[in-house]
């Protein structure tokens, strides 16, 4: 008789605890029904800044703008003109002024120049490999130009496979770069790089001479003999031989801000100073740069470039100005949609890939993060309604509360959209 007294008084808590939960489930739905009139009467600003209060957050050294595009009024702003360390949101600079002036079908070219002549199936002279500046240039192109060379008729160069990285200067970092940034955050910079730098399975501190080096080897496979790799600048009365171009710029823009590529910032950067400035150095990149968003009506006080990736120490901006920038990009037809696309997108891809993965927010929110030891930042759209920009800095900044006031942020704009 005890076992069955047993197995009925556990039935019957079974039965309690199911009715329990049932009871408990019905209170929480009937709850959350009755407070969620309340959560949409709370208004927009409020909700914004409750957003923002996160435990190990910093109001003081954090920044935060909301406008509607629609109108065109700010719905939020805190601590808007502080000129803070931006971290990789340093990208949005680059990524506007890359598309105002080149456009967004400009494409990066390399080539195979020489002063040399041909002779039956030998070519006499060196040949130079010129960069001018392609961070997406691949063992692939090179192969595309062997594959030319081949066609021409070429079977031995009787001469040396020169590589030339002399559309930029010769500087391998940027400006405040701390030591650890060189080879860890990005490859060594020049106007002359294959697979990001990566030669022989290790990357190389000579990417000009890796890159000559890959492309003999390409040579070579394509059944062509050539003399050693080595440096140097083509002659100037080099002609062309061969040449292969990179995806419009639309799709590099997309893959460096996607993937926050700190390398391909820099090299745009000196792109913008070589194509539209006074030659391929940072510092003439950033007056081109700083020419746009003054054009722009971009407010620049507390604006400071020293890079293009965000890594300098020296790097500052304000929330403002980084709205400004994003409403600037919105309002102009011909920058609109390709500076949109390349943001990352949240919950899908890039670095905001396991970030708001969920509704309202998944899908919704295309913005450029940025991370590093003193600063976090999110700034972008939400969906045609909204743009916003979040900085926040600390010594150091702590990474998961500055992401969690963030994500919180921008799904509260997403939830009224």
């Amino acid at each position: 008789m005890r076992p069955i007294f047993r197995v009925r008084r556990t039935q019957g808590n079974r039965r309690a605890r199911h009715n329990y939960g049932v009871r408990r489930g019905l209170i929480v739905i009937v709850c959350a029904l009755a407070l969620a009139p309340l959560a949409r009467a709370t208004p927009l600003p409020t909700r914004l800044a409750q957003a923002l209060a996160v435990p190990g957050s910093r109001p003081a050294e954090s920044a935060a703008v909301a406008i509607d595009l629609r109108s065109g009024q700010p719905l939020f702003e805190r601590n808007a003109d502080a000129s803070l360390a931006p971290a990789s949101n340093e990208k949005l600079l680059v990524t506007y002024a890359a598309l105002a002036s080149l456009g967004s079908g400009y494409r990066f070219r390399t080539e195979v120049l020489s002063a040399g002549h041909q002779d039956g199936t030998t070519w006499y002279g060196n040949v130079y490999l010129k960069g001018f500046g392609d961070p997406t240039l691949t063992s692939h192109g090179l192969a595309r130009l062997a594959a030319q060379l081949k066609t021409a008729g070429i079977e031995r160069i009787d001469g040396r496979v020169v590589g030339d990285e002399s559309w930029f200067d010769a500087r391998r970092t940027a400006p405040g770069w701390k030591s650890s940034f060189f080879l860890f955050e990005s490859p060594p910079l020049s106007a002359l790089v294959v697979d990001h730098g990566v030669y022989g399975n290790h990357l190389s501190l000579d990417p000009a001479l890796a890159a000559a080096g890959r492309f003999k080897q390409l040579l070579r496979a394509r059944g062509i003999v050539a003399g050693r790799a080595s440096v140097g600048s083509a002659p100037a009365g080099g002609y062309p031989l061969a040449q292969v171009k990179s995806a419009a710029l639309s799709q590099v823009l997309r893959e460096m801000d996607r993937d926050s590529d700190n390398f391909a910032a820099e090299s745009m950067l000196k792109q913008l100073g070589a194509e539209k400035g006074t030659g391929g150095t940072t510092a003439a990149g950033v007056a081109v740069v700083m020419h746009e968003l003054a054009a722009a009506g971009v407010p620049l006080t507390g604006v400071h470039m020293a890079d293009g990736s965000g890594l300098s120490l020296a790097d500052r901006l304000t929330a403002r100005a980084l709205v400004s920038l994003l409403v600037a990009a919105w309002n102009n037809p011909e920058l609109r949609t390709a500076f949109w696309r390349a943001l990352p997108v949240a919950g899908e891809n890039g670095t905001l890939g396991d970030r708001m993965e969920r509704a309202p927010a998944r899908g919704v929110v295309r913005a450029k993060t940025g991370t590093t030891n003193r600063a976090s930042s999110l700034s972008g759209y939400v969906g045609t309604r909204y743009a916003f920009a979040i900085i926040q800095n600390g010594f150091p900044v702590l990474a998961w509360a500055a992401r969690e006031a963030q994500d919180r942020f921008a799904t509260a704009l997403a939830s009224t959209v």
